[in-house]
């Protein structure tokens, strides 16, 4: 009987083959069915519509194509892929949405060489990339994730001008601000970056731009007509060439997929965000190897120019030299490179163009790097040969000491560990402040033989100091200034100088990598993780940085 009786409680308890299930089809596969129909209307280019007509015909990529090409294969995890203008066809059928307009921005998750970053795309075939087509705050809504999970942010700008009324504070520039001290931020421009779109462009780390397409201004011809009488075109008015010799775009690329290159370039550099070291990569370039050229490559007549380039590709790992900002601010050469595997920041000046005095625009992308180094903990190989500021009336119009102030203003508030190298000069204000410049960190100063330093060059000192000799001797001026320079020589070698220990070593040149190898890897080791550890204890997500 109690046998009987658990058999029939046992039936009771049995889950019913109908119970809780709705009439119909199971579950809720109609709705995915639904969701997979919309978005799949919404990545199917649509190859009638005249706005992606537009950009097939002006040599652009679609804004997907873009993303597909740039990021990992299958790695891209979109958010908002439904957002659009739906239009309907007959309500009684399943799936009865003819054509839905997308929002003109597509965002999303996805990895650059394995690594995870965020993504976001305008699209110019839907309202010409104006803000007003985003749906909502789309483009808000990707910053916001990359400054919150502490991922680089890459911005792909084609557009993005306002087309609405709002009032001030514009929404999402001050998250943009924010990710600037604490995530890596690049951006190619692939078409008119307009209005918020050229914010945007600025508002970042590092800037690329397609020479083929690419242009960038506050308003475009037609405002500009309107407003200034100009007829210009898109290229006259801001295009590639002439925003990037200003400073506005760091990097000249030939099309869209060269901008792809260089961002992720770019970014092999960089750590996912200020409290990570940047990346280790393994290295073939023995950290011994010495070239036998660094000997005789600056010249012993102290005007006689040389290539800059040349030391900076021989010292540092090989092929890993990426320069920023190389068609402006031509007086100083920065980018990244390795040393030994290890990212590091460079900084030099080049005496083929205004004898490598710092002058207004060199300033100005000294001090950007100095901001991006300090930013994210990149140690610096520093190669000095610096003669001091500009001067001329040229350069006091252009206000070059204001501007030289800013990087030694940057240069003693940085806490990252520097590699100095005096190559050849280093003079005045300026060739102290970049030999000298106090840190949290270690600066490790050497010298090449080569080097010469001091208030001024020896040549001017001699000018300003014996005049009135010089002037009284009439026709042997000449003969006394050539007495008085070998009189000087003969007690400012560098090494009378390392003689009372006031530089800590003159070094053979060909010994330079593998000094500079040794000490990045002790830096990387010994040094760069404390820094993180106090930065973090601090409450410091990173510096004031300054676009």
């Amino acid at each position: 009987m109690a046998h009987r009786r658990l058999q029939v409680i046992s039936g009771h308890l049995a889950p019913s083959p109908t119970r809780g299930r709705a009439k119909g089809p199971a579950g809720w596969q109609p709705e995915v069915d639904d969701l997979e129909h919309r978005k799949q209307i919404i990545r199917t280019a649509d190859v009638k519509d005249p706005g992606y007509v537009r950009q097939k015909l002006q040599g652009k990529l679609w804004v997907r194509d873009r993303i597909d090409a740039f990021v990992d294969a299958g790695s891209f995890r979109e958010f908002g892929a439904i957002a659009g203008k739906p239009e309907y066809g007959d309500p009684k059928e399943s799936n009865n949405i003819t054509k839905i307009t997308p929002g003109n921005y597509v965002g999303g998750r996805a990895t650059v060489d394995n690594r995870p970053i965020v993504v976001g795309a305008d699209d110019f075939s839907v309202r010409g990339g104006h803000a007003d087509g985003a749906i909502g705050l789309k483009s808000i809504y990707g910053e916001r994730m990359a400054v919150n999970l502490r991922l680089p942010m890459i911005r792909l700008l084609d557009g993005s001008s306002g087309g609405r009324t709002y009032p001030p504070p514009l929404t999402g520039i001050e998250v943009m601000v924010k990710a600037l001290t604490d995530i890596p931020v690049a951006c190619a421009i692939l078409g008119p970056a307009v209005g918020l779109g050229a914010a945007k462009a600025t508002i970042s780390h590092f800037s690329v731009v397609a020479g083929d397409i690419g242009q960038l201004f506050a308003a475009g011809p037609p405002v500009v007509e309107y407003s200034t009488f100009e007829k210009l075109t898109k290229d006259e008015l801001g295009g590639a060439l002439s925003h990037t010799s200003n400073g506005s775009i760091d990097n000249w690329a030939a099309n869209e997929q060269e901008c792809f290159v260089q961002i992720r370039r770019f970014l092999s550099f960089m750590p996912t965000n200020s409290s990570h070291l940047p990346p280790y990569s393994k290295t073939s370039d023995p950290i011994t190897r010495q070239d036998e050229r660094l000997l005789s490559i600056i010249p012993r007549r102290r005007s006689s120019p040389y290539k800059i380039r040349e030391i900076i590709s021989s010292v540092v790992d090989e092929g890993s030299w990426f320069e920023i900002g190389g068609r402006w601010g031509g007086s100083v050469v920065v980018g990244l490179a390795r040393l030994g595997g290890y990212p590091v920041g460079v900084w030099a000046s080049d005496c083929e163009v205004k004898g490598g005095g710092l002058e207004r625009e060199g300033c100005m992308k000294l001090r950007r790097h100095i901001d991006l180094c300090e930013t994210f903990g990149l140690p610096v190989l520093n190669l000095v040969d610096q003669p001091g500021f500009s001067v001329g009336t040229e350069a006091e119009k252009a206000a070059s000491i204001r501007y030289g102030a800013t990087v030694m203003t940057a240069l003693y508030q940085a806490t990252i560990p520097l590699f100095t190298v005096i190559l050849r000069r280093a003079f005045g204000v300026a060739g102290a402040a970049m030999i000298s410049s106090t840190t949290e960190t270690f600066n490790q100063r050497v010298a090449w033989p080569s080097a010469d330093w001091g208030s001024l060059p020896i040549e001017g000192g001699i000018e300003a100091a014996y005049k009135r000799r010089l002037n009284e001797a009439s026709e042997k001026r000449e003969q006394l200034k050539q007495e008085l320079l070998a009189e000087f020589e003969a007690v400012r070698s560098p090494i009378k100088t390392a003689e009372a220990f006031e530089i800590p070593d003159i070094i053979d040149p060909r010994t330079t990598r593998p000094m500079a190898c040794e000490w990045v890897k002790l830096v990387y080791e010994q040094v760069l993780p404390d820094r993180i550890v106090r930065r973090r204890t601090r409450g410091v997500e990173g510096v004031a940085y300054r676009p």
